[in-house]
């Protein structure tokens, strides 16, 4: 998923296919992409609400972009399907009066996600920081390698629970639960490990020692040599590493070792 994009939330729709020398077709299309683009960014601008105020009923909605409640409903139910907003129970602060409380519509995580909040811009400033203060390309180095030792420490115990030859895949799966998306497939003479999204990847661009960092780690939990093929930082579509097929008692011997 790109930064901003969140399942259908603002996501253009493909352009109708246009009838060859059929005007009334092709206006008929050019009417329902105007219409598409319209909800996208009415939808968008319910979001933002959400985001600039706080969780909100509907009827605070209607009244702040001057829509129907009617309407704010409508988009609301998209937001809620497509795990942008959930709805909540609204707090009630002192005496309750009688009656249920109001709905309240909230972002969720992957919401927030959705608006350009920075956190990239405020990482890459923290690590050229610690560049420039503290010793160079060697103190980024040290702080990429005990981040991923201390994220390592999940993985390890699920590869070390696995059989020798489900390790890899062990692997991906305790990527997948840190949102790496990750796959693992054999390849000649070896196997593929497949990382389909990566949340540091802006920051990676121009720190590439986080991804060299996690290349050592990957050595050392699967107890071989790796090659990191492609990274999503680099401006490929998926991180990539190659993992050489080994004696099961060379893995056995080396995966439970600690980084130095």
């Amino acid at each position: 998923m790109t930064q901003g994009t969140v399942h259908g939330f603002d996501r253009r729709l493909p352009e109708s296919e246009e009838l060859r020398n059929n005007g009334v077709v092709k206006n008929v299309g050019e009417a329902h992409e105007e219409l598409a683009t319209g909800e996208r960014s009415t939808r968008n601008r319910v979001a933002r609400s959400i985001l600039d105020h706080g969780p909100s009923t509907v009827a605070e909605l209607a009244g702040r972009l001057g829509l129907t409640q009617a309407a704010v409903r409508r988009h609301l139910d998209a937001l809620v399907a497509d795990d942008v907003v959930e709805p909540r129970e609204q707090r009630v602060y002192g005496a309750r009066t009688r009656g249920r409380p109001a709905k309240v519509f909230a972002l969720t995580d992957c919401g927030r996600d959705a608006f350009d909040q920075s956190y990239d811009k405020l990482a890459a400033d923290a690590l050229r920081w610690i560049q420039e203060r503290f010793g160079g390309d060697e103190a980024v180095v040290a702080f990429a390698r005990a981040r991923i030792a201390e994220q390592a420490t999940a993985y390890r115990e699920a590869v070390q629970a696995a059989a020798p030859e489900d390790r890899t895949e062990a692997l991906a799966r305790a990527l997948s639960a840190d949102g790496y998306a990750a796959t693992a497939r054999s390849a000649p003479v070896g196997e593929q490990l497949c990382q389909h999204h990566c949340p540091v990847a802006h920051v990676a661009e121009k720190f590439p020692q986080l991804c060299e960092a996690e290349t050592e780690i990957f050595s050392q939990l699967l107890g071989t040599h790796v090659q990191r093929l492609a990274t999503i930082a680099h401006g490929d579509g998926v991180c990539t590493t190659f993992i050489p097929k080994i004696s099961h008692n060379a893995s056995a011997s080396t995966a439970g070792r600690n980084p130095a």
